[in-house]
């Protein structure tokens, strides 16, 4: 019987998993994907937002200043890079130096960092902006993770101080019950392996689009159109993301003026010296869809025109999209459900969910659980150990990674400079890798210019051979479900 059993392995169920296990309870982590983060944290713009946008009053507001407060430290301790790259939120008329008067106030109001910046200076600062733009916000305390690093760091701490991991699981059914005279929950789950069921005195539902839909597994009111706390459409967002340059096109992030849609179309300078353009943000009825398509691109290419030039498109070494859940709240919904004892709601975790995980986590632990159980702190915490990472290393140190194991001597992704040994780590780490996305994800092989024309045999191989299992096991499917596979071949993936 678990304590709290958490469902969605994104960034805010990464969050409440590693900071719930600092606390003597017993906690699950479980996710319908093979890894973990393979849905919106995946797929997203990866920024810190400083929290000048979300409109007052809101849970967004609230948890995104916080969040922004939290990131630098928490990344520190995890060991994952983090970096306040500074933002420009670009006006390119009358109308929208108007709405910078807004946000300037709102940043004010809420102790953000930010400067008014007029055409020469923004120039000065970002030599590629647009000709149109004339008047811009300075937003210093901005910055940029990779949120896929974030949510496996948060991971393996988590399992590392005892949480169980659940992935490839797709929950079913919930039934709430009674055990032993405690209310409880049976979560039934679909596996490649067949049914399961886990057992848990509450849940934290952190499901992204699905999380309505898990809400309405245990609620009556919420099956109904007419009494339902809120319902989720998934906001597909696309991208363009750009080879490494040798000197950024951008330094900091660039911002169109915001609209009732979202932030808008954006460059954004990535951790590992990508450039990233998006994304769109279109409805989309299907909770899976995660195709790119040319009108939606060419959508992209036309709106960055009006704040960055000189993009080199030519550059593009990959497309892909992500979906945002969106809720008909138009706010986060955190808190345990009304009629629902013991189920605790994470959900309509759209932007600026990324920013907030960490404040949303502090808050559900602080104010939602520790009036009702005894957190007790765990004596000694376990901490993990940053990824192995050779081509950052001084020379003395690579020869001395090679001298101690011959693995890390033979290259495996030419274009991002990935070692065998570093693929190794990646499976047998706490939390390791099971796929070819999942090795992606942690040590890169295939994020470079030939996109794994060089290095996915290799890394399929090796995935092979140290877990036992062919190359067509490598792609599980679900039960009754023969189209879906979770792999890396589809190219509209990060």
């Amino acid at each position: 019987m678990y304590d709290i059993l958490i469902i969605g392995a994104g960034i805010s169920g990464t969050f409440l998993a590693r900071d719930l296990a600092r606390y003597e309870l017993k906690i699950a982590l479980l996710d319908k994907e093979d890894d973990i983060a393979c849905g919106a944290t995946m797929a997203n713009s990866a920024i810190v937002h400083s929290g000048h946008d979300p409109k007052p009053g809101t849970l967004k507001e609230r948890f995104n200043v916080r969040g922004n407060e939290m990131y630098e430290d928490i990344c520190r301790e995890l060991g994952v890079a983090f970096s306040r790259c500074s933002a420009l939120v670009a006006a390119t008329s009358a109308e929208e130096q108007a709405t910078l008067d807004v946000l300037q106030q709102q940043a004010i109001d809420r102790n953000v960092p930010v400067t008014r910046l007029n055409r020469e200076e923004i120039v000065a600062k970002e030599p590629h902006i647009s000709d149109i733009v004339i008047d811009a916000l300075e937003l210093p305390s901005t910055g940029i993770i990779t949120p896929w690093e974030v949510a496996i760091a948060l991971t393996e701490e988590a399992v590392l101080n005892g949480t169980d991991l659940y992935l490839k699981h797709w929950v079913t059914g919930i039934e709430k019950t009674v055990i032993d005279g405690q209310d409880a929950f049976l979560v039934h789950a679909q596996t490649p392996a067949g049914l399961t069921t886990l057992t848990t005195r509450r849940i934290i539902n952190a499901a992204g689009v699905y999380a309505d839909d898990i809400y309405a597994m245990v609620s009556e009111a919420q099956r109904d159109a007419a009494t339902r706390r809120f319902s989720i459409t998934p906001r597909k967002g696309e991208y363009y993301v750009v080879d490494h340059e040798t000197k950024p096109l951008v330094e900091r992030i660039i911002y169109p003026v915001p609209s009732e849609k979202g932030k808008g179309v954006l460059v954004v300078p990535t951790i590992h010296n990508n450039l990233l353009i998006g994304p769109n943000s279109d409805f989309n009825d299907d909770k899976e869809d995660v195709s790119v398509t040319p009108e939606a691109l060419a959508y992209v290419r036309r709106e960055i025109a009006k704040t960055v030039k000189d993009i080199p498109f030519h550059k593009v070494i990959r497309n892909f999209s992500g979906l945002r859940p969106t809720g008909d709240t138009h706010d986060f919904v955190i808190e345990e459900a009304a009629d629902v004892p013991g189920f605790i709601l994470v959900a309509a975790i759209e932007s600026p969910g990324l920013t907030s995980a960490p404040a949303i986590s502090e808050y559900v632990i602080q104010e939602i659980l520790a009036p009702q159980m005894d957190l007790v702190p765990k004596a000694e915490i376990q901490r993990r150990k940053p990824f192995i990472a050779l081509k950052h290393m001084s020379p003395e140190q690579y020869n001395e990674m090679i001298s101690q194991d011959p693995n890390f001597g033979r290259m495996i992704c030419r274009c991002e400079q990935i070692t065998e040994g570093e693929v190794l780590d990646a499976i047998h780490r706490p939390a390791g890798a099971r796929s070819l996305k999942g090795i992606k994800k942690r040590c890169r092989p295939g994020m470079g210019h030939c996109q794994g024309g060089f290095c996915e045999p290799l890394v399929t191989e090796i995935l092979c051979r140290e877990l036992g299992v062919t190359p067509e096991e490598l792609l599980h499917i679900y039960p009754g479900d023969e189209e879906r596979a979770c792999g890396i071949s589809s190219p509209n993936h990060v």
